[in-house]
């Protein structure tokens, strides 16, 4: 696709500008550091190691020490040497060596600080030493879902002097928005020296809703190309259609226009009428894009293609620019920009708390 000089308008500077995503602002200066850092908060997904699973499923299977009802509370001495012969001798049987730290009263039950194999873990006992309770969570505190590293970047073999940049979406895919998100900066910032283009995955799995909005980014990326990427901002903040055309300044007569022809010329209504079209019986064809997808093996929302190969990457525009840039034949000083750390939050809204997830609509 051709970018029309007129990219640079007044409108378009205001939109690498808008206060709704400051965070995922386009910053010229390459001396802007990164600044992501990560809460260390107790995780329920790091608690469960190997050893950790051993001591967990022999416990449950076992019911603890012993299934003998008592009352009576044993001093730390007797819940030491009881629990650490259990453990040594039936839950890792002579395989591994576990040795207790500490014992600690905390009032209905023994802490024990026990150390096997180098690592660290604390388990709880009952007072009458009949139960063992390999781990614990406190549910008094917050937990924190673990952050994902992208996934490393694809290096692109072929490269070009003006790398081709085709990312195929569903647009009401919250992955799929989440990948705009990240990718919409860095448009920005290369502009004309890159050939962008968003695509759509030839099946929609969110309804009516999503075919039509699939034809109108089509037919503004088509025809009012200067104004794509300021509408895409827009509908990415809340999904506002009618805002966003408004907003953004599409002329909606032409729009209108060719959205009914590209309608009729691909069959969109058509296949969303013909529940026997549906793939897998479940979701309509959408197929504007279908030869791309067909070229590429396309499956699911998201999808990056570079110079006509499919590219793996984080979700973030700090993975998407190394991504893009390697494409080059010879990167342009674009390149050693330094956007802010962190990957955007799937579905609609600037938020950047998102992990950097690798979920897909479909595929």
């Amino acid at each position: 696709m051709e970018h029309k000089e007129h990219k640079k308008t007044e409108h378009h500077d205001k939109h690498v500008e808008h206060k709704k995503h400051d965070k995922h602002e386009v910053h010229h200066e390459k001396k802007v550091a990164h600044h992501s850092k990560t809460k260390s908060k107790i995780s329920p997904w790091q608690i469960a190691t190997a050893l950790l699973a051993v001591l967990f499923v022999a416990s449950v299977f076992t019911n603890g020490f012993s299934s003998t009802e008592s009352t009576e509370s044993l001093s730390t001495d007797e819940i030491e040497s009881k629990a650490l012969d259990y453990i040594n001798t039936q839950l890792l049987g002579g395989q591994a060596s576990a040795e207790i730290v500490s014992v600690a009263d905390k009032g209905s039950f023994y802490e024990l600080d026990l150390k096997v194999q180098g690592q660290e873990v604390k388990s709880y006992v009952t007072k009458d030493g009949n139960m063992l309770f390999p781990t614990g969570l406190d549910m008094n505190e917050e937990i924190e879902a673990p952050t994902q590293a992208p996934p490393p970047v694809t290096e692109v073999e072929a490269k070009s002097d003006k790398p081709v940049v085709e990312l195929f979406v569903m647009s009401h895919c919250p992955y799929g928005t989440q990948i705009e998100k990240g990718m919409l900066p860095v448009a920005l910032l290369l502009d004309d020296k890159i050939d962008f283009e968003l695509k759509f995955v030839y099946y929609a799995m969110h309804g009516e809703v999503e075919t039509t909005e699939q034809l109108n980014q089509y037919c503004i990326q088509k025809e009012q190309d200067d104004l794509f990427l300021g509408y895409l901002e827009c509908f990415l903040e809340a999904g506002d259609t009618a805002g966003c055309l408004d907003s953004t300044g599409i002329d909606t007569d032409a729009l209108t226009e060719c959205t009914e022809a590209a309608d009729e010329e691909f069959s969109v209504t058509a296949n969303l009428e013909d529940q026997s079209s549906y793939l897998s019986g479940k979701f309509p064809m959408f197929n504007v894009h279908k030869a791309e997808n067909d070229q590429y093996a396309i499956r699911g929302s998201p999808s990056l293609v570079i110079n006509g190969e499919q590219v793996s990457a984080g979700r973030d525009s700090v993975s998407l620019l190394s991504a893009v840039c390697g494409a080059f034949n010879e990167a342009p000083e674009e390149c050693d920009t330094e956007f802010e750390a962190g990957s955007p939050g799937p579905g609609f809204g600037w938020d950047s708390s998102g992990s950097a997830n690798v979920a897909s609509c479909g595929g």
